[in-house]
């Protein structure tokens, strides 16, 4: 029972480092689609000038 338990770690790290490093996957059309959305420029506001002061600080 040792030897299947220790063959089947094995056979996990295996694979594991297969499709981590060996096996590029193919982009979806939805992680394309994502992807340029945020390569698309993005409009800022800068909200900081309507942030209320701290309580209790004169201003």
């Amino acid at each position: 029972m040792p030897y299947l338990f220790g063959g089947l770690v094995l056979l996990n790290a295996m694979l594991l480092g297969y499709y981590l490093f060996i096996q590029k996957p193919a982009p979806t059309k939805t992680v394309q689609q994502a992807q340029t959305e945020l390569t698309q420029p993005i409009s800022f506001t800068n909200s900081a000038k309507y942030i209320p002061p701290l309580i209790g600080t004169k201003e």
